[in-house]
């Protein structure tokens, strides 16, 4: 796993303290970015929170997350939160260190009071003191809340600069990017009321141990319940590694109800991720949880089709068939997804429609390019409203493609003319050597390969699927018969293609 050090730096340390009329919670920002540029310190927030013990507790669980490994436990490694500013709400996102545990709490409008939220995202300090001291607020507590630095900080720029080297695995970065790609995909299958939402949670294992990997737990809704079912029957939900949302409990005697959401069971029945979302007053908790405890999400593929769509159009065939990438103009994807990045203004609720009209793109380019600009992090996903939202990473985007192995084999079977085209229709059978043959079923890339064979989809396209929709979005390729036709292929060609490689 490729490790990196992500320097962190704060005026000050986050601390809770006494003040007149109450207490004060000063969250400190590092650097991030906002919609006049890149901020030293940025300032979202200063006014009330309306339920602060419920607030409270909620930072805490994406705290948790921040600093658990649910799957084979070791040293404690903690990533501190992201917070985003999105105008009306404040959102607190962190990962789990084994990669498969997403949370986010949103502290929505009626969650705050007596302050303007500012437009931008950075990371903030939860140290340790805070964290004891903030599992001290009680009920009645009033509570100020500070997002970043105060006032007189902002211009007499004075007082210590904490810096924290957080180690940073591209496994985490991958994770935000899939797992947004894979919670678009969700819909609501369960809601249970406060009661219930307490007894089921409550039921749950509090730790993995050997049964995290002892395969997935299946729950079917039945009226405002959950039951256990031993079999994915239809309508069921998927629970994998239940013991991974004990996070809930922090805030769990203060729940409202408990939604879940999640893809539709598939015919054959394998995991899948699921969202679970704490109802709270004035806020939402949600855990996004990978299929597998053992499973985290940087591997699951989702985003390497969209990652597929920045590459470049072949360039213009010789006489003798061949083409060069060299001179290749962007594809209509990236130029889609360029514009639709720069009409971005940290929205809490972005409005495709809305988008379609400020760009003239249509509303399916439009889709298609919030999902790109979601493999960087440049946008997030809330099951909740059904919508994405601006938010913008603190970290080198660019890593987001350059660590996903697969897409990077692919590039280089195209680069290396690897993928003949076959205009012929119907099955296509794995031939000898390495050769493999990919087959395309209403839009469904199947291969012949060992990946496939694995695992059927589950994890996303194979290297060799991966390189055949690149060729049919017209990445450079050498067709099967150079003395018919040269160029860019065809969709009419392209309903089954051979890849030459190898097959990892």
């Amino acid at each position: 796993m490729t490790r990196s050090l992500q320097a962190v730096a704060y005026r000050r340390p986050s601390v809770l303290e006494s003040a007149v009329g109450g207490q004060r919670l000063g969250l400190e920002t590092s650097r991030g970015a906002t919609p006049s540029g890149a901020a030293d310190h940025p300032r979202f927030f200063s006014g009330f929170l309306t339920s602060p013990q419920i607030a409270a507790a909620g930072l805490l669980a994406v705290a948790d997350v921040a600093a658990a490994r649910y799957y084979q436990p070791q040293l404690r490694a903690s990533l501190d939160p992201v917070v985003t500013g999105n105008g009306d709400r404040l959102r607190f996102e962190s990962f789990s260190g084994c990669g498969g545990v997403y949370a986010r709490l949103d502290v929505l409008t009626g969650g705050l009071d007596g302050g303007e939220v500012g437009r931008g995202t950075t990371n903030v300090d939860v140290n340790n003191p805070l964290r004891e001291a903030l599992s001290r607020i009680g009920a009645d507590d009033p509570l100020h809340l500070r997002v970043g630095p105060e006032e007189m900080a902002v211009t007499t720029l004075d007082g210590p600069v904490v810096e924290k080297k957080v180690p940073l695995p591209d496994r985490w970065l991958r994770g935000f990017a899939e797992a947004q790609v894979v919670a678009a995909d969700f819909d609501l299958r369960a809601e249970l009321p406060a009661a219930e939402a307490v007894r089921f949670l409550r039921s749950l294992p509090r730790s993995g141990g050997r049964g995290s990997s002892a395969g997935p737990r299946w729950v079917v809704p039945a009226g405002r319940v959950l039951r256990p079912t031993t079999r994915p029957v239809p309508g069921a939900v998927c629970l994998p590694g239940p013991e991974r949302l004990i996070a809930l409990q922090r805030v769990l005697r203060h729940a409202t109800a408990l939604r879940v959401y999640g893809p539709a069971v598939t015919a054959g029945g394998a995991a899948t991720a699921g969202a679970w979302e704490a109802v709270l007053p004035g806020m939402r908790l949600t855990l996004t949880l990978s299929p597998d405890a053992s499973r985290g999400f940087s591997g699951e593929g989702g985003v390497l089709d969209a990652l597929a769509t920045g590459e470049h159009r072949a360039a213009p065939a010789d006489h003798d068939g061949d083409s060069s990438g060299e001179g290749a103009e962007s594809t209509e994807a990236a130029d889609d997804t360029d514009l639709v990045s720069m009409l971005l203004a940290w929205e809490p609720r972005i409005d495709v429609a809305d988008l379609a009209a400020s760009s003239g793109l249509p509303a399916e380019r439009v889709r298609a390019a919030l999902v790109r600009l979601g493999t960087s992090g440049r946008v997030g996903y809330d099951t909740a409203e059904a919508a994405y939202f601006h938010r913008e990473l603190p970290y080198d985007a660019e890593r987001v493609e350059r660590h996903n192995p697969r897409l990077r084999s692919a590039r280089a079977l195209v680069a290396a003319g690897a993928v003949r085209l076959d205009g012929t229709l119907g099955t296509v059978t794995a031939e000898d050597g390495h050769a493999h043959r990919v087959r395309d079923d209403a839009g469904v890339l199947s291969c012949s390969c060992l990946w496939w064979a694995k695992y059927r989809g589950g994890r996303g396209p194979c290297k060799h699927a991966l390189a055949v929709r690149m060729v049919r979005r017209g990445a450079v390729a050498r067709p099967a018969d150079q003395g018919e036709r040269s160029g860019p292929p065809t969709g009419a060609d392209l309903n089954t293609a051979r890849i030459d490689g190898d097959m990892r």
